[in-house]
Formats: C-alpha cells, structure tokens, sequence
C-alpha cells in the first residue's frame, strides 16, 4: 500500500503503515486510487534554465522573472503516473527531488554538474543535499533493461525512432526566451524516444513486472544480471560482503575429473591451461594469457581457439549444404553455464553452499514450468540463472567469484572439444565452434552413430544437446553468418543480424535491405536487383553509427548517433568533429537525422545491389 501526503507543498511525505504523513501530519490518501497514467519524464537543466517536461502534463519551468516552480503540479504529476525515464535514477529524480524543495536555478546546475562532471552517485547526491528519496514514486528507468550501454540517442538509432538529434544548445550557454522554445522541442523529442525504448522493450518490462510481484521487490529498472543478485540477496537470511581481490592476483584453472581426451594434441593443450597463470586485471576479471591467447588447436580439418567467452572455430569465408548423401547439423548445449555451475557445485566462497540450494532450486523450477507451458515462471527463472553468471566476474557484485567463472568457461570449452574429438575420431566432421555449440557435416547413413556419442556425451557430463538440421549454413567467419533451416527458418548472426533484441545484443541497422537481397537470392533464387527496388522501406537502407564527439558533413553537425542512406551522385564522408576521420563506410552517404515520410526517389540502388554481392562473396558463395 503507497500512501501520499496530500499537502503537495510538503517535502513528498508518505507512510507505509500510518494514515498520516511522517514529515507533516497532514493525512495521506491512498495513490491506487488516482488512475495510473504512463508518461516519460525528462529534465534540461542550464544556469538559468529549468525544465521538467513530461509527456501528459505538459512543461514545469523555472526561469529568471518566472513564477516559482509548479512544485504541486509537479507532485500531482508524478503521483497519478508510472514515470518512465532514461537514467533517471542517477540523474533526473535525484536532480528534481532537489527542485521541489525550492532550488535556485544556479543550485540545480551545480547538482547538475556534481553529477555529471564528478560522477556524483545517486546515493552520495541525497547524502550532500540532504534530501530524502521519494520511495512512493512509481517510476522505471530504461538504462539498465535496454542490452548494452550506449546513449538514448544510439538506442534511438537502432529502434528506427523518427528524429535523432543532440542537445542544440551547449550546456554552459545562458538561456534566451527562444531558446526555451528549441530547448522544450528537443526535450519532447527525447521524450518521443523513450516511449519508442518502453515499447521496444515491453517483452522485457512485463517479465519485471511479473517477476516484482512474484518476489516482492521493484526489479522494474534492473538488468538481468541486477535482477539475480537482487533477488538472491533477498533470499539469503545474512548479509553478504563483496570480496575484494587486488588487481594482479593469480588464479589458476584445474579441469574436473569429466575432462579427458584420447590425442595428445588435447593432451597437450589441457595440460598447457593447467599450467598458466590468469591475472586478474583492473576490471576484476582474469585475463587470457598470451600463450593461450596464440594456441590454435587443429581436429581434423578445422581449427579452434579458447577465448575467456567461449571456443570458437577458425574458418573464413566459407559456404556448407546438405545434400542427398550428407547432412549439416547444429548441435547446441542447452543451458550451458547455469548446468556447469551446478554440475561441478560451483558456488562464490562468501555465500557458501547455500547459493546451490538457491541456484539448483531455480533450474528445476525453470524446467517445471517449461514443461507446464507456465512461460512467465519459465522465463524470470532463466532471466536468474544467467543473470547469475553474468555477475560471477563482477568486482561490484556479492556474487564476485572470477575462480568460478574461470573455471565455467574452460570447463564448457573443453567439454566441447571432447565431444569435438569423440566425432572427429569417427570421420565425422565438425566445421564449426562457436561458445555453447558446434555445427557438424554428417553422412546420413552415420547419423545413429553422433546420436550414440551425442548421447554418451550428455550423460558423460550431465547436460542435454539440442540439435537443428540446416539446409544451409553461409560464413564470413564463425561469429558472422547466413543459416538456412531445413524448415525454411533464417538464422542471422553478427555483421548479418537485424537490429532487434538477442539476448545482451542489439546490433546497429547496417543496410538490412542488402542482407535481405542475399537472403532472398539464396532461399528462392530472387535477383538482388529485384529484391533492392521494391523495398519501400527507408529503413531497411540507413546505417547508424555511434560517433564519439560527434559526426559532421559538410560543415553541418549531426550528432553522436548518426544515420544516412546511400543517394546517387553522393560525395565525400561524415567525419569525427574531434580530428576529421571518416566515419566507417559513410563515404557517399547521405544524413537522414530524420526519417522521411516517403522514400527518397535519389536512392544509389546500384550501391546496394553491389554491396549484396559483396555479402554474398564474403560468406563464400559461388555464382
């Protein structure tokens, strides 16, 4: 139950329990029964200039020869809403919890700069101003939930959000009457934007919801990694200490006694990684050592490198088919990580056993659910048990444990070569590595037998494999490639992938139009020339890029996210601000800051039909 003081001139009073507010006395109401609207927020703050506009009610300003701040308005505002920001914890609720106290605009640019400038911490902010945090106010911030880190201006980019724009005035500029105008213009475009990132990620913000209510604690705002520490830390019935392990510490890796190989070019290897030395660097995670940084290991035809991510195979440029006689397989390792850490009872030594009890709790009801068709359950549990993971090299975290993420990621890696190996050793190739699975090239008439060593593999190691049957697999190397699915499914992966939301990635738009062009060529033989002049869609053309300092052509500055298409009879290159070098592939590239409503008629069509030709020779395709 929220309760909120209804003297909105009060320093934001609320109680949990009482029916009147603790800083006041003046008697609260109930929040639930104001309707909740969602509306973003967002602040521009100058020595002379505040702004908090939101998205339903409008602009609350504070100005020179202005009315005092609208600090009801403002309370009003924010408690008959869900408020949606972009890095509003650290910034914007702290800096207008300052405001509705009755700060001076040269106050609020001073927080401001303390912030920005010093790296001011949202908890260190409250401690200075001597401010109390507004706990009822219901509110998500976007910046932990979206994957990555990058600007609201470069998520923008990949959404296809209509305007991408930076801040038009600088932010030690004085404010004239007009520039409040330019100032409330950029402010509702940034707004606009933030609504695009609530609804792109609204998959991920309804399981917060779901998972929030299931544990009773806001996860709303934090990432998947965030969400399993949190949620473990409200199980465990101590408090746990971060450990601290110094910069250059030594760890060293010793394989379970599941591991063995039958070559001794493995042998060798093994007994190689036993024998290094990981540093542990400046981010708290231990570094690959240069003798393993350089090993490649050669089974069969192929060659594979270990990598603290994962192992992944060599190969460049190659194109694979199933036919009559053989049949290419993906075989992948079901929850790869989350079993190894339960499988080898992995648990961060400042925990103790109990993180198992907690972890494998979590995997078996992930399963119950999955097999129950409860998706909700099923998918706030994965969202833990790779959350947990994640967290095991973070020198920030009480799960901080970089032994035991060492020990994940070399184990996972070398129980992949040894399935690698047991194939291998019976003529059947395997063309590709990549983290958690492999891609094989299969007689038909062998398939029983990688069913019989798939099958001693899983039960050799207790985990499970999950098999695909590709009609086609296309590489530029192993992290960027064209898969068709025997059942008529594209997979798309790296430099190919469209800019949608897989897992922790989200890659930028790079001309989808080209990759379409390859894909459609491939799958029904379409010529490119076809596929390129009938797309209608500007923004299967752009390209975004994020651009340190900002990007410029032609004297005109763009900003830090910039987006152009490719326009007949373009010339020269956006180019870095900072020292004049051209943007990467912009040469000839037209800015389009703002999405046109109807295609542009000067499309270079011939530059993208050229450039799928170029897809299609470096995944290794003949014509």
């Amino acid at each position: 139950m929220i309760l909120v003081c209804e003297n909105f001139s009060c320093q934001m009073g609320y109680s949990i329990h009482s029916a009147v507010c603790p800083w006041c006395g003046t008697p609260a109401y109930l929040a639930q029964r104001v309707p909740r609207i969602v509306q973003p927020l967002d602040l521009e703050i100058y020595r002379d200039y505040f702004l908090c506009k939101m998205g339903h009610d409008g602009d609350f300003q504070l100005f020179p020869g202005s009315s005092p701040l609208d600090v009801n308005g403002i309370v009003r505002a924010l408690s008959k809403s869900r408020i949606i920001t972009f890095n509003g914890n650290n910034f914007d609720i702290p800096i207008l919890t300052y405001a509705l106290t009755g700060a001076t605009n040269e106050q609020l640019k001073e927080a401001c700069d303390a912030i920005i400038q010093t790296g001011l911490r949202s908890w260190q902010f409250y401690d200075r101003y001597n401010l109390q945090q507004l706990q009822w106010l219901d509110h998500i911030d976007l910046i932990e939930v979206a994957p990555g880190q990058a600007s609201l201006k470069a998520y923008g980019g990949k959404m296809h959000s209509r305007k991408l724009q930076d801040l038009p005035i600088p932010p030690d500029a004085s404010i004239r009457w007009c520039d409040r105008v330019v100032l409330r213009e950029y402010c509702g475009n940034d707004l606009a934007t933030t609504i695009d990132l609530r609804n792109t990620l609204s998959e991920q913000l309804k399981l917060r919801d779901d998972m929030t209510a299931e544990y009773g604690i806001d996860l709303r705002s934090k990432s998947d990694a965030q969400i399993a520490e949190a949620i473990l830390k409200s199980t465990l019935p101590f408090k746990v200490e971060r450990p601290v392990i110094p910069e250059g510490a030594v760890i060293r890796y010793v394989a379970p006694s599941v591991i063995a190989f039958q070559t001794q070019i493995l042998r060798d290897a093994l007994e190689l990684i036993e024998a290094s030395e990981f540093v542990i660097g400046s981010n708290g995670s231990p570094a690959m050592p240069d003798a393993l940084g350089v090993l490649r290991i050669r089974i069969g035809e192929s060659q594979y490198q270990l990598g603290m991510g994962g192992l992944h195979s060599c190969e460049k440029s190659t194109s694979r088919y199933s036919t009559t006689t053989h049949v290419l397989r993906d075989v992948d390792v079901a929850s790869f990580y989350p079993n190894l850490i339960r499988n080898l009872e992995l648990y961060p030594k400042q925990i103790g056993r109990m993180f198992l009890d907690i972890f494998s709790g979590w995997i078996d009801r992930r399963l119950e659910a999955k097999a129950a068709g409860d998706k909700v359950v099923a998918d706030s549990l994965k969202t833990n048990v790779n959350g947990t993971f994640g967290k095991l090299g973070s020198k920030w975290s009480i799960l901080y444990a970089p032994d035991l993420m060492l020990t994940v990621t070399l184990t996972g890696q070398l129980s992949l070569l040894m399935l690698i190996e047991m194939l291998e050793l019976s003529d059947i190739r395997v063309v590709s590595a990549n983290t958690d699975g492999i891609v094989i090239n299969c007689p038909r008439e062998r398939e029983w037998l990688v069913q019989e060593i798939c099958d001693w593999w899983m039960k050799h190691h207790n985990l499970i494999l999950e098999s695909t049957e590709y009609a086609s697999l296309h590489s530029r190397d192993v992290n960027s490639y064209i898969a068709l699915k025997a059942d008529g499914k594209v997979k798309l992966k790296g430099a190919y992938a469209p800019p949608k939301i897989v897992g922790p990635s989200w890659p930028n738009p790079t001309s989808e139009i080209c990759t379409d062009a390859v894909v459609a060529l491939l799958r029904d033989g379409t010529p490119f020339e076809t596929t390129v002049r009938s797309c209608q869609d500007i923004r299967l053309f752009v390209n975004v890029r994020a651009v340190k300092g900002g990007g410029e052509k032609d004297g005109v500055y763009l900003g830090k996210a910039v987006r152009w298409y490719y326009r007949a009879g373009e010339t020269g290159a956006i180019r870095y601000v900072s020292n004049g070098n051209m943007v990467a592939t912009s040469e000839g590239g037209c800015p389009v800051m703002t999405l046109p409503d109807t295609l542009p008629d000067d499309i270079d069509y011939d530059r993208y039909v050229s450039m799928a030709r170029d897809i299609l020779s470096e995944i290794g395709v003949k014509v």
